[in-house]
């Protein structure tokens, strides 16, 4: 008798993170659908060749098409019934959402609604939604762990990746659907986005160009290796919370509601690392030195960031390990083969 292949849909597949997390699952024998609105805030050629590399596994299905639009999503749900729900796709970017807030409102909010609206209609057996270490905002006190208070959002972009946990947890709660939320941390790898500083810094660099040092360079930043997010949103997908029965149920540090069967971990490195280092492991891996434009702190960003990774291994065992060298070094490699240079 066949066994019939566990079926994930993921929006944002040809995004830098939904593309790896697609291949990874399309690996592991499961059935695809991929999920992308092709929007233009950055190379919608870069999307598209990562859709096609996917499109050479039969079991992927891709689907153009917005979030917010009616019935899409539910569509869908009740084409494909899919058993896990990996949402990804949103707009990204703290200080294009100060520049353009309403970009983030439809995709975020509106294209967030439809997704856990259709969860609610055609049940998951696991729901899980990208969330961001932005939410945790004007916190001081690191590393941040998932049972902090995050109240204060520095950016729009961080309000609505907030709102998103709220609406996932409210409909956990009244539909008793499995939810978790990660909370990623400046994530970097082959096939990253140009608007991220490794993608900006090295292509200036290469260029000849001066790269812009925010803050003077006291920045930092808890980088983590896609290969090593992508591991650690395989495991979360069958680690699936459940309702508990009173609060005495929920181990210490562990960031399950006590109201519903809803989760948030930081999926991170564990270990921040100076923006000035990172910057090192480029000219490193380059072979040049940069040239610096050392400039303010940008409106809605934050000095520093650093996850505690603890839930994440107490809930799959496992925990990122790539150093910056590696990864950069990796990014760095696949940069050169793909832009020719």
């Amino acid at each position: 008798m066949t066994q019939t292949k566990r079926c994930a849909l993921v929006t944002g597949s040809a995004g830098f993170i939904g593309y790896h997390l697609c291949a990874r699952l399309l690996a592991d024998g499961f059935k695809v659908v991929g999920l992308d609105g092709f929007t233009d805030y950055y190379d919608i050629s870069l999307k598209q060749r990562r859709h096609q590399m996917l499109a050479q596994n039969g079991a992927f299905h891709p689907v153009e098409g917005l979030l917010e639009t009616d019935g899409l999503v539910m569509g869908l749900f009740e084409e494909h019934s899919p058993d896990i729900v990996v949402h990804l796709a949103g707009q990204a970017g703290v200080r294009w959402s100060i520049e353009n807030p309403r970009a983030y409102v439809d995709a975020n909010l509106i294209g967030s609604f439809n997704i856990i609206e259709a969860a609610r209609a055609h049940a998951p057996k696991h729901l899980l939604m990208a969330s961001t270490s932005s939410v945790f905002g004007a916190n001081t006190e690191m590393p941040y762990a998932e049972t902090d208070k995050a109240d204060m959002q520095m950016s729009f972009y961080a309000a609505t990746k907030k709102a998103n946990e709220a609406m996932a947890h409210s409909y956990a709660h009244l539909y008793d659907i499995p939810t978790t939320m990660f909370r990623f941390f400046t994530v970097y790898g082959p096939w990253g986005r140009p608007d991220m500083a490794l993608f900006k810094f090295t292509k200036a660099i290469l260029e000849g160009a001066p790269i812009d040092v925010y803050n003077h360079g006291d920045m930092m930043r808890d980088f983590t290796y896609v290969s090593d997010l992508v591991q650690g949103i395989r495991l979360l997908i069958d680690a699936v919370p459940e309702r508990p029965d009173s609060e005495d149920q929920i181990a210490e540090g562990d960031s399950l509601s006590a109201v519903a069967p809803y989760r948030v971990v930081n999926i991170g490195n564990g270990t921040p690392v100076k923006l000035m280092t990172y910057i090192e492991a480029i000219e490193e891996a380059l072979g040049t030195t940069a040239q610096k434009n050392m400039m303010d702190m940008q409106p809605g960003d934050v000095p520093g960031t650093w996850a505690k990774a603890d839930l994440l291994r107490s809930l799959t065992g496992y925990a990122p390990t790539t150093d910056v060298r590696t990864g950069v070094k990796a990014f760095v490699e696949w940069y050169r083969d793909y832009y020719r240079v």
